[in-house]
C-alpha cells in the first residue's frame, strides 16, 4: 500500500489562499471528491457541497460535516437566509475544524428559490450583510460570499457593485463572483451555468472599485492560459466542472500558480493513493468503494485507453471485489480494445 496522504504543505507566502480553488458542486465535491483533488493539489482551496442551515439544525450534524483532516485548506458552504440560523451553523462549522464559512448566494434552482436563499438573495444585500454579520460575530474563521453578477435579464454593473459594497460593511473581505448572471425563471441550474452570457469585465471593474477586497472570479475558465490571463486582473479563480471531469490539471496548478516545485505526479500514482482510501474507507465506514472511485473517472481524460479503463471502474458487476483487484482489472484491461469481451468473460 503506498503510503497515506501527507499533511498538506504551506503555500507560497505571497499567494492568496483563493489563488486556485475548486467549486462548491452538488452531488459532485463531497469528502471522498475533495480527498481525490488533494492528492493532486495540496495549495488549491476545497468546498464542500452546499449545505443548507435546515440540514443542520434539523439533521444529522456529523454526515453533513465530517471530512478527512487531509482536505485542508477546506471551506464549509451554507445555504440560508435567517442570520441567527446562519450563525448558529457558521460556528458548528468552525467547532468541526472547517477555515471558512462561504454563503451561497449564486445558485438559482426553484429549490433553493422556495427556501429564499441562493441567487435571489442577491435582491437583498442588506438581509445578506445581516447574515454575514451575525456570522463574522461568531465566528474567527474568514466568511466569504460567492455570488453572481446580476439576477436575471438586467445587465447592471451598478447591481452587483451596491451588493458587494454593502456585503463588505458587515465584515466580508473575500467575494468568488460567478461571472453570469442567474436567471431565476425560465432556466435550469444546468442551463444557467451555459446561458447567461459570461462577463469577466464585470469582476475586474469590482476589483478595480473595491482594491482593498480579495475578488476571485468563477465561470467557464478550463486553461491554464485562460487562468493566468485572469490573474492579471483578480486575486484568484474558481473552477467547477473542468476540476471535475479532467482532474489531473489539479496537479499542475501548485507549480504554475502556486510557485511550488513540480511534484512529477503520474496518474497511475494518484490512483494507487485513491484506492489505498476507498479501501480504508470501506474497512472503516463500509462505503462503497463505487460511492467513491466516480469521482476519479475523469482522471484520465484524454489518455489512451481511458474508455476502457472508465468501463471498468464503471462496471456494477464488480461492485462485490475487492477495490485493489478492480484497480488491477482497470490497469490490464485500459489499452485493450477487447476490454469489453473480457469483462463478459470475468462474469460469464
Amino acid at each position: 500500500m503506498s503510503a497515506p496522504l501527507p499533511a498538506p504543505h504551506m503555500p507560497h507566502p505571497n499567494a492568496s489562499p483563493w489563488r486556485m480553488s475548486v467549486a462548491p458542486m452538488m452531488d459532485w465535491t463531497d469528502r471522498h471528491c475533495r480527498y481525490f483533488h488533494r492528492l493532486l493539489s495540496r495549495h488549491a482551496l476545497l468546498y464542500t457541497e452546499m449545505v443548507t442551515t435546515g440540514a443542520l439544525i434539523h439533521g444529522d450534524i456529523e454526515r453533513h460535516l465530517r471530512f478527512n483532516a487531509q482536505e485542508h485548506p477546506l471551506a464549509l458552504q451554507l445555504g440560508g437566509s435567517e442570520p441567527a440560523d446562519l450563525a448558529h451553523c457558521a460556528r458548528l462549522g468552525e467547532q468541526w475544524g472547517y477555515g471558512e464559512i462561504n454563503l451561497n448566494c449564486g445558485c438559482p434552482s426553484e429549490r433553493v428559490q422556495r427556501g429564499a436563499f441562493g441567487a435571489c438573495l442577491m435582491a437583498e444585500p442588506g438581509l445578506v450583510a445581516d447574515c454575514v454579520k451575525a456570522m463574522v460575530d461568531r465566528v474567527s474563521v474568514p466568511v466569504t460570499v460567492k455570488h453572481r453578477i446580476g439576477i436575471d435579464k438586467t445587465e447592471n454593473y451598478g447591481f452587483v457593485r451596491d451588493f458587494v459594497g454593502t456585503v463588505s460593511e458587515a465584515g466580508c473581505s473575500v467575494f468568488i463572483v460567478h461571472a453570469r448572471n442567474a436567471w431565476l425563471q425560465g432556466l435550469s441550474p444546468k442551463e444557467n451555468r451555459d446561458i447567461p452570457p459570461l462577463r469577466y469585465a464585470l469582476v475586474h471593474q469590482l476589483k478595480r472599485e473595491f482594491p482593498h477586497l480579495t475578488i476571485a472570479i468563477n465561470g467557464g475558465l478550463n486553461t491554464g492560459g485562460q487562468v493566468a490571463e485572469q490573474l492579471q486582473h483578480v486575486d484568484g479563480v474558481m473552477v467547477g466542472r473542468e476540476a471535475y471531469h479532467n482532474p489531473f490539471w489539479l496537479a499542475s496548478w501548485d507549480a504554475d500558480f502556486f510557485g511550488a516545485a513540480p511534484t512529477h505526479l503520474t496518474r497511475e500514482a494518484v490512483e494507487a493513493q485513491m484506492v489505498d482510501y476507498m479501501a480504508r474507507e470501506a474497512a472503516a465506514h463500509g462505503t462503497p468503494w463505487s460511492a467513491m472511485a466516480r469521482h476519479m473517472l475523469g482522471l484520465r481524460h484524454g489518455q489512451p485507453g481511458s474508455r476502457r479503463w472508465r468501463q471498468v471502474w464503471s462496471d456494477h458487476r464488480l461492485k462485490s471485489l475487492p477495490v485493489h483487484e478492480v484497480m488491477a482489472l482497470a490497469s490490464q484491461h485500459s489499452g485493450s480494445e477487447s476490454a469489453g469481451q473480457a469483462l463478459d468473460t470475468l462474469h460469464a
